[in-house]
């Protein structure tokens, strides 16, 4: 039986706790979460739902700085695009493991815009923004 599309605020909600699931206990972006950030996951996550049910919703819940987050993470520890290969492959994976249709395959592909667009903010436009670090996703054993 296929899986159902991404509808409403509820869906978002358990693909961001089956990410982060994954993201927090993965060893090379881990430690940026449980570490680094130390994330608070009950506390955040209102706002990342924001963020993504404005992006692929159009609530215009969102209304913080996405990027500012991430600027500081770099500062404290860099991010490479072995890092942001990394969450797009777990953003996939999670993406894929729940749901199918048009607003996932919109939520896969911002996730790849918005991994790149930080890497060039982060690393400057040099890096391309190429194939280095993304991992293919059949490497990825987050499926189920």
């Amino acid at each position: 039986m296929p899986h159902p599309d991404i509808t409403d605020r509820a869906d978002l909600e358990a693909l961001l706790r089956r990410f982060y699931a994954a993201a927090f206990a993965d060893p090379l972006i881990g430690p940026y979460f449980t570490e680094v950030a130390a994330l608070d996951l009950d506390a955040h996550l209102p706002h990342i739902t924001d963020f993504w049910e404005s992006a692929l919703l159009r609530s215009g819940a969102y209304r913080r700085n996405a990027f500012a987050p991430h600027r500081g993470l770099h500062r404290s520890r860099p991010l490479t695009a072995e890092h942001f290969g990394r969450w797009v492959q777990l953003w996939h994976a999670a993406v894929d493991g729940r749901y199918t249709g048009p607003v996932a395959d919109r939520a896969k592909t911002q996730g790849e815009r918005i991994a790149l667009a930080m890497l060039r903010r982060i690393a400057g436009p040099e890096t391309g923004g190429g194939d280095g670090g993304f991992v293919p996703l059949s490497a990825l054993l987050l499926r189920t």
